[in-house]
Parts: structure tokens; sequence; C-alpha cells
């Protein structure tokens, strides 16, 4: 909505909430914590709230100047070989699923395919955790459905982060003002407005049982 004060919170507002990912996130740092507005949602409306980003789309839907950073931040990266596979998941870190205790591991993981840069951890009723890892950093990024002050349940998202030696903390450090100023922000207008559009969803990208 026009007008919105972005909502980042404090570290606080996910680390004091009893979330699964604490218990697999031990060795990373809390980067950003972020609120979205989801008017008239209710307590079990975080897979509509997913099924609704999805449709949305991704980076590719956001604006010229998202677009233009994402695709320098590629640029530099298969320059520098930051992205090669040697450093992924499964290489240079093992994945996050190998810390599941085992109601997790046979938990659902959520949409998986070569397109998608984040892979699934977990996705469960109410919370979810993806993952990547580079050159630069070990990430994740977890998704949280909580009962905000106006009594609707909103979506919040955790940024957490591993960084890869003294180069990971500078380039997290140098990227942060993109972040903050940037890209959350046009993340915010997007997946608020998936929340308002989510009506014009497809049947086929409905969560299964949803009318």
């Amino acid at each position: 909505m026009r007008g919105r004060t972005v909502s980042r919170l404090a570290r606080t507002a996910h680390t004091e909430h009893p979330w699964r990912i604490h218990a697999l996130t031990a060795d990373f740092s809390v980067e950003d914590v972020w609120s979205f507005r989801t008017p008239g949602a209710g307590p079990d409306d975080f897979p509509v709230m997913l099924a609704a980003m999805r449709a949305a789309g991704g980076p590719a839907k956001q604006p010229r100047l998202v677009r233009f950073l994402f695709a320098v931040r590629w640029k530099l990266g298969a320059l520098l070989g930051w992205d090669r596979p040697s450093a992924g998941i499964g290489s240079r870190v093992g994945s996050l699923r190998d810390r599941l205790p085992g109601d997790l591991r046979d938990a659902p993981r959520g949409p998986d395919d070569d397109s998608m840069l984040l892979k699934p951890v977990y996705e469960l009723d109410r919370e979810s955790a993806r993952e990547l890892a580079n050159k630069t950093v070990h990430g994740v990024m977890h998704l949280g459905w909580v009962q905000g002050a106006n009594g609707d349940h909103e979506l919040r998202m955790a940024v957490l982060v591993k960084p890869n030696g003294w180069f990971g903390r500078l380039y997290m450090a140098a990227i942060a003002p993109f972040r903050h100023l940037v890209v959350y922000p046009a993340m915010t207008r997007q997946w608020e407005r998936a929340w308002r559009d989510r009506d014009r969803t497809s049947p086929a990208e409905r969560p299964e049982g949803r009318p």
C-alpha cells in the first residue's frame, strides 16, 4: 500500500519466538527481520500466503532497479567464481536438512526445482525455511506466520547467515544498504500485493483443499 512504513523489526522478534529453526541454526546470526502485512489473515492462512507469493513470481517480477542489482550480483558472481557448485550446498557446506530431527525430515519440504535459488529445508503449517550457499555465505530465509498487534496474522521473514570468513562479513556489510533501501521495500510491495490479489491465483496454484 502507498505510504506504508516498511517494517524492519528487532532481531528479538525472531529469536524470542519458539520457531523450530532455532535448533538448526545455533551457528548462524540473525541478519534481518521483516514483517509483511496481510489484512484479514487467520491462523491457518500461511499456505495461502505461500501460494500467493509463488504465483506473484520472484526477482524477475521486481522493479527494474531491483532486477539490475540482481543482474550485477550474478555477473560479479560469474566473473569471480562466487556461485560455482563447489561453493554451494552439499559441497562447501552441508545442508540444514542434515541437521533435521526425524519429524522435520519426514515433513513436507516445499516446492523445489532447478530454477529456485533457495532450496527447501522444511515447510510446516506456520513456518518454512529455505537455504542457499555460495563463496560468501551460507544463508537461510525463514518465513513465519504470527498474530500481529491488530489481531490479524502476518508474515515474518528472518534472514540468517553464516559468513564465509572475513570476506563473507565484508560482503554482507557491503550489500546491507541495497537490501534495506531497495530490495526489501520492493519485496514488501510485491508480497503484500500478492496477499491482496490472492483470489486471482489460478486453481492449479492453490494449496490442496483450498477453494
